[in-house]
């Protein structure tokens, strides 16, 4: 099924490149979910870590989104193989808080869950507001965000109001600890990159990241966010959707078409793809 005559949600567009502003905050909403959380700050898998390996885990997590949103069932296949390697060694023990697999698949909805919310506030604030039926288009063709991984079909909320049921009543599962808070409080001020890239703009970061969370987020993250913190915010996206909104689509998938034209050069070449 290909997107409705006009749409502003192309077959080759579900992501664009503005929606690297908002992976902190969607990070922080996935990990809210302690399973997601405690599985990945007590990963053992040290090449998945933001931390010790930045560039290599930005280049995976943005190769996923890009085959799931724009690659081929095929390439969907070969990458959910790759990750699910690197997943096989994330489980909980005796002594984690709480209890998780990577395998999980309503854990992985929950990921998945998110991910479309970022993309539908990204489509909203940067590509403008969406009709009921390019919002219907883009709900039906998110679906893959979680079957790219262990999510079934059948799992994916069968439309938007589904999704929304399923949305509150996940939401009463969300809860961020001290130990996770302290985790994802680095992330949002790039406490991961290199100091003359995290000192200039590790505040401008956070500021972005706040903007995007929903105030339930906020409030878990102790995140303080006033109506004059808001109109910045819209001032600041109103700008940056005007200009993305005038750049050539190449330059507007940015860099999600070069992740996807990379993971296809090491198909190719039998490179590993995690």
């Amino acid at each position: 099924m290909t997107a409705p005559t006009g749409s502003r949600v192309r077959e080759d567009e579900l992501v664009v490149g503005a929606g690297l502003l908002a992976g902190g905050a969607n990070v922080i909403m996935q990990l809210a979910r302690p399973g997601v959380g405690y599985g990945v700050v007590e990963s053992k898998v040290d090449s998945g870590n933001i931390f010790k390996h930045p560039v290599k885990r930005t280049r995976t997590t943005l190769t996923y989104l890009a085959v799931a949103t724009m690659g081929t069932d095929e390439e969907r296949a070969l990458f959910r193989r790759a990750t699910n390697r690197s997943h096989a060694q994330v489980r909980s023990t005796s002594t984690s808080p709480v209890s998780y697999n990577a395998f999980d698949k309503n854990l992985q909805l929950w990921v998945a869950a998110c991910l479309y919310r970022g993309i539908e506030d990204v489509h909203r604030i940067f590509v403008g507001e969406l009709t009921d039926a390019e919002i219907d288009e883009l709900y039906r063709r998110s679906a893959t965000l979680g079957t790219t991984l262990q999510v079934t079909d059948d799992m994916w909320p069968a439309d938007r109001a589904a999704f929304e049921e399923y949305w509150n009543d996940a939401l009463d599962q969300v809860h961020v600890d001290d130990t996770v808070r302290a985790y994802l409080h680095q992330i949002a001020v790039l406490g991961f990159m290199p100091r003359y890239v995290r000192a200039p703009l590790g505040r401008f970061n956070r500021f972005i990241t706040t903007g995007f969370l929903p105030q339930r987020f906020r409030d878990e993250m102790r995140l303080p966010w006033t109506d004059r913190d808001q109109r910045r915010f819209d001032r600041l996206t109103r700008v940056m959707g005007a200009v993305i909104r005038r750049l050539p689509p190449v330059l507007r998938k940015f860099p999600f078409n070069y992740y996807l034209w990379d993971v296809r050069r090491r198909i190719g070449a039998g490179a590993p793809l995690v």
